[in-house]
């Protein structure tokens, strides 16, 4: 089961199915025109982890499992959408349930590609921005007329809840997202059920033209400027959709042999899901047993009964220790046999906090 399901979304036409396709080598209809994607299409793809072979090389299993991400292709949004324009409702649903928004900006240019108006990224931006953001108010409207018939009625929690909704309400109005509110962990777990769009980690994919990589060019530098000016702390990710599908016609060797002589630090693909993991806060643990060696992703934080209920509910409940080590250690010294005898296999308790990287073997009681 994916940990994380990540959104593509963005106006028509500026390649999120194309960059659907490079990302997940899976063939979905990208036909030139707009609204070609109407339900959203799902791929899940193996998260590229290096450290996970040299683990599997050196304990041997019978297979090896890598930890997977979801990408849904969600189509595209116009002004209005949250009005129920273009089929607009029913789009910002399917992004409801992703845990975090790629937001891709055409930034290539292509005459042969047609344009829902005129050429303008920051433009792209502030449309998709706005209709999150009043599906968003509509939302709060919501719960504001709910909080305030309760306040009426002598209702205390409503009441003081009263204040964060408007302080929400006007932070939207004002076109800043919900993300970048100072909110506390009480008043996130209020807004939590209404799933909030702007509230959920949201990467900027800038879709250029190869020329443009590895910093997205003056497209890249426009949208990093412009998040700063508006007080949005994303991360923009550039990606070149065409290249990356002729990159997965290549074998691994003439792939990274490419990557290399442009300057890149992997795929499209593999960028993409760095940034998601730094969004959401997750990093990598790893399991063996004779079966499998296996990467986890867990929330940064996490102590080590939590990353035992990864692997098994009933293991969370029952968790005694955890006996640890970093991979890049163990795979120094070659075995856990080795590990143990230079004493560098170490046993935590429920508080530890597991940091990215650690090979763990779990103890539990009945």
């Amino acid at each position: 089961m994916a940990q994380l399901a990540i959104g593509i979304v963005g106006l028509p036409n500026v390649g999120k199915s194309s960059l659907f396709q490079a990302l997940t080598a899976t063939a979905v209809p990208a036909e030139n025109y707009p609204f070609c994607t109407i339900d959203p299409n799902v791929g899940v793809v193996e998260v590229p982890e290096p450290r996970l072979p040299l683990l599997a090389a050196i304990v041997q299993p019978r297979e090896t499992v890598h930890a997977v991400v979801e990408f849904v292709d969600i189509a595209g949004l116009v002004e209005g959408a949250s009005r129920g324009e273009g089929l607009g409702n029913q789009f910002l649903q399917h992004i409801r349930e992703v845990d975090a928004i790629a937001h891709v900006v055409r930034c290539f240019e292509d005459a042969s590609v047609a344009r829902v108006g005129p050429a303008d990224p920051l433009r792209e931006v502030e449309i998709v921005d706005t209709e999150l953001a009043l599906a968003d108010l509509a939302a709060i409207d919501g719960r504001l007329d709910k909080a305030e018939r309760l306040a009426r009625s002598g209702d205390g929690d409503a009441a003081a809840e009263l204040g964060m909704l408007r302080r929400v309400k006007e932070a939207l109005e004002r076109g800043t997202p919900v993300r970048a509110l100072d909110l506390d962990d009480e008043e996130r777990l209020v807004l939590r059920p209404l799933n909030l769009l702007t509230a959920k980690p949201t990467m900027y994919v800038a879709n250029v033209d190869e020329h443009a990589l590895p910093d997205g060019g003056a497209c890249g530098a426009e949208l990093r400027a412009a998040l700063e000016e508006w007080g949005r702390s994303a991360e923009v990710v550039p990606v070149c959709a065409r290249l990356d599908a002729e990159l997965n016609d290549l074998d691994p060797a003439e792939r990274d042999e490419y990557l290399a002589a442009v300057g890149l630090e992997g795929t499209g693909l593999d960028r993409l899901i760095r940034a998601g993991y730094r969004a959401l806060g997750l990093h990598t643990f790893f399991t063996f047993n004779e079966k499998e060696a296996r990467a986890w992703t867990l929330p940064v934080g996490s102590t080590a009964p939590q990353a035992a209920g990864r692997v098994h509910s009933d293991f969370e409940r029952a968790f005694i220790r955890a006996e640890t080590i970093g991979i890049d250690e163990f795979v120094d010294l070659g075995s856990m046999k080795e590990a143990r005898e230079h004493g560098r296999v170490r046993s935590e308790g429920r508080d530890y906090v597991v940091r990215d990287g650690d090979v763990l073997l779990f103890r539990t009681g009945a």
